[in-house]
């Protein structure tokens, strides 16, 4: 097992700062190189590591592709980056691939899209509480002229058992980083090349990433390349962040759960319309794993994910196949592979998830779904191969309706169709004896409001681009 260098890798990707229960994401654009890059010259050492054990603040920074090139970093450098990142996330391949269509197509977006100011970086504060959070945040904005101008504030927290805003306990099954001294079961354990460059992957190679193809600035501060190539190396101990803002329509989604579920009066049936939703999720929203719990929420607070499909639910008869717990992990049941193979494969396409709440701090049920103004989530998540992970969850297991032994099923939760076309179905399969549950007429209960990806660099790079 690789030794991580802890203290050169920001802390988010490794920690969830689950003590710092509000932050602000502000969006920016470099106005003037110098000064902006003299603003990170005098913060870098405020940079929450994953030694940082901070107990009121934590700080991370980071960059899109035209934010490194607004501080200086020249396009014989940014080639290095892969496409993806290049690219961005507002292209038109990326629009197609994310299912980014409708209301949520990136000429809409509030910010990150084409008719948007161009992003240039997002700085992330985190405080234990709104006060210490912003206080914070007002400290370092009075530093940002001329170098960096705001063009969006974006303020996130936790709930209570940290519920997402349909009401589901978040956040459980989470990889985690071997060398990263954090503990879980043992299937969750994942190669840090997965999330973190300059060490080797679940194919055992070491990841893709950006050398330093023609002198600039202090290299001396970079370390090499690991996989040998004799150049200095600006991703390792960094990674990919992919970040999205994603509007949740409560009331829309309860609403769908209670009609498909009612009464033969008419009423609501508040037992069967959780039930409905929880198997669409596949946990309760007590956190609890359907697959274990196939029918009824235990109660409580449940972070258990000590389980796999092959042994407890092979046929999909607890569990569903398209449940979105199952569709983005499938864990060690994967398309018609055996569970080892299956294992290998699931590896492969994970992703280290963080997501703060926006808006009202409201957790959504059958019978209460209204919340003040609009609610969602603000999700990144981090990877070091942006197209074979967040991007293959997305289009292949969340948004292809012909998965496992589904034909007309999209992910539930994330892979629905705001306007499927003429003539296409968009069902839900419940696995059942002896003939299968359908629920049919499927709606889209989550919109895009904003994105990008961005390079989350180490320490060390984020010193080094000072100097460029």
């Amino acid at each position: 097992m690789e030794s991580l260098e802890l203290s050169d890798i920001q802390g988010y990707i490794i920690r969830g700062y689950k003590y710092m229960q509000y932050s602000r994401y502000a969006v920016l654009r470099v106005a003037e190189a110098g000064a902006a890059k003299k603003f990170l010259k005098d913060h870098v050492g405020d940079v929450t590591n994953v030694t940082h054990h901070a107990k009121t603040n934590c700080l991370n920074i980071a960059f899109t592709c035209a934010g490194l090139s607004a501080l200086g970093l020249k396009n014989s450098n940014l080639a290095f980056f892969t496409r993806e990142f290049r690219e961005g996330i507002a292209s038109e391949h990326r629009q197609r691939l994310l299912g980014d269509m409708g209301s949520s197509a990136p000429e809409l977006w509030r910010w990150g899209g084409p008719n948007n100011e161009q992003v240039h970086l997002v700085l992330m504060v985190f405080g234990k509480d709104k006060e210490t959070a912003l206080s914070y945040y007002s400290r370092l904005q009075q530093q940002f002229a001329p170098g960096l101008v705001e063009l969006l504030q974006l303020d996130g927290q936790t709930l209570p058992m940290n519920r997402e805003h349909f009401g589901f306990r978040d956040g459980i099954s989470q990889p985690i980083i071997r060398g990263s001294g954090r503990k879980g079961p043992e299937n969750d354990f994942i190669n840090a090349g997965e999330f973190l460059m300059g060490y080797k992957n679940e194919y055992d190679v070491y990841p893709d990433t950006p050398i330093l193809g023609e002198e600039q600035g202090d290299s001396f501060l970079l370390p090499f390349d690991a996989a040998g190539t004799g150049k200095k190396d600006l991703g390792r101990n960094g990674s990919y962040m992919v970040m999205r803002q994603l509007e949740q329509d409560v009331k829309k989604y309860w609403e769908f759960m209670n009609e498909k579920t009612k009464n033969a009066d008419g009423s609501v049936n508040v037992d069967e319309s959780v039930k409905l939703a929880s198997k669409m999720m596949g946990r309760w929203p007590s956190g609890a794993p359907v697959v274990k719990f196939p029918d009824k929420d235990p109660g409580g607070e449940s972070n258990d994910d000590y389980f796999t499909y092959t042994d407890l639910d092979k046929e999909g008869l607890k569990c569903p196949f398209g449940s979105h717990l199952r569709r983005t992990n499938p864990r060690d049941n994967f398309e018609d592979n055996g569970p080892k193979e299956s294992m290998r494969l699931t590896r492969r396409h994970r992703i280290m998830r963080r997501a703060r709440l926006y808006g009202d701090p409201y957790a959504g049920t059958p019978e209460h779904y209204t919340p003040d103004g609009e609610v969602g989530l603000i999700f990144t998540c981090f990877n070091t191969d942006i197209s074979r992970q967040y991007e293959f969850i997305q289009y292949t297991w969340a948004n292809y309706p012909k998965f496992k032994q589904l034909y007309n099923d999209p992910d539930p939760v994330c892979g629905v169709k705001q306007d499927p076309g003429e003539g296409m179905v968009q069902i839900f399969t419940i696995q059942a004896e002896p003939v299968n549950k359908y629920v049919t007429g499927l709606q889209r209960f989550v919109t895009v409001r904003g994105g990008g990806y961005f390079f989350f660099p180490s320490v060390t790079t984020i010193n080094y681009l000072t100097t460029i």
